[in-house]
C-alpha cells in the first residue's frame, strides 16, 4: 500500500507556546516528512515491497550488518518514525498516567531518572537519529538510541516514546542546543496519555 502523509493531529501553531514553532512544523511535517513519503513511494514502486505494510517493509529491509541502510528502508522507517512522533506530542500539558508512572519507576527508579537517561541518550546520539522509550519482548522498559532512521521495530521492541534528534527537528527553535530541546520535549511537549496507551 502506498505511503500517505497524515495530517498533523493538531494545528501547525498548536505547540508554539510549548517550544515547537509553526515554522518548525511546516518544515518538519510538510517538507521533510512529505519527502520520506514521496521518495518511499517511488522506491517501492514495482518491487516486492509494493503493497506491503510499512512495518513489513521496515523489518524486511533492515540489515543489522550494513554500514548504510537501503533507500527503501530509510524512507519507510523515517515515515513510520514521524507518524509516531506527531502522535507522541500534543498541545497543552499532559500529566503522566499512574500506570505509566508506576512502570517507569519500577524500571528506572524514578521519573526524574528516566528523563535523565532519555535526555542523555538523545544528547549522546552522534549525528542524526532518535532516542526511545521502548518495551522489550519481556515487557521491561528501557531507553535506547538509534542512528539515522533505525527504530525499535528493527529489534523486536515496542516504541512507547521517541524523540527526533535530527537537526531539522530542533534547529529553528533551539539552534544547536539539543539538550535544551530534549528537556523541553519531555517537560512540555509529550502527550503522556498517548504514551501510556501504547503499553
Amino acid at each position: 500500500m502506498p505511503f500517505e502523509l497524515p495530517d498533523l493531529p493538531y494545528a501547525h501553531d498548536a505547540l508554539a507556546e510549548n517550544g515547537m514553532s509553526r515554522e518548525t512544523l511546516e518544515f518538519h511535517h510538510d517538507i521533510h516528512h512529505k519527502a520520506y513519503v514521496d521518495n518511499g513511494n517511488k522506491l517501492i514502486a514495482g518491487t516486492e515491497w509494493e503493497g506491503k505494510s510499512v512495518e513489513e517493509i521496515i523489518t524486511g529491509t533492515y540489515n543489522a550488518d550494513a554500514v548504510a541502510q537501503s533507500g527503501i528502508f530509510n524512507n519507510a522507517s523515517q515515515h513510520w518514525n514521524h507518524v509516531q512522533f506527531w502522535k507522541m506530542m500534543g498541545p497543552g500539558t499532559s500529566a503522566m498516567p499512574s500506570e505509566l508512572e508506576s512502570r517507569i519507576v519500577d524500571c528506572f527508579g524514578s521519573v526524574d531518572q528516566f528523563k535523565s537517561d532519555f535526555s542523555a541518550a538523545g544528547a549522546g546520539q552522534f549525528g542524526s537519529g532518535w532516542c526511545w522509550l521502548v518495551a522489550d519482548a519481556d515487557g521491561a522498559l528501557k531507553v535506547t538510541k538509534t542512528e539515522n532512521g533505525v527504530n525499535p521495530l528493527c529489534f523486536g521492541q515496542k516504541a512507547l516514546l521517541g524523540c527526533d534528534v535530527w537537526e531539522h527537528s530542533y534547529y529553528i527553535d533551539f539552534r544547536n542546543k539539543r539538550p535544551a530541546y530534549l528537556t523541553n520535549f519531555l517537560d512540555k511537549l509529550v502527550n503522556w496519555e498517548y504514551v501510556a496507551s501504547q503499553l
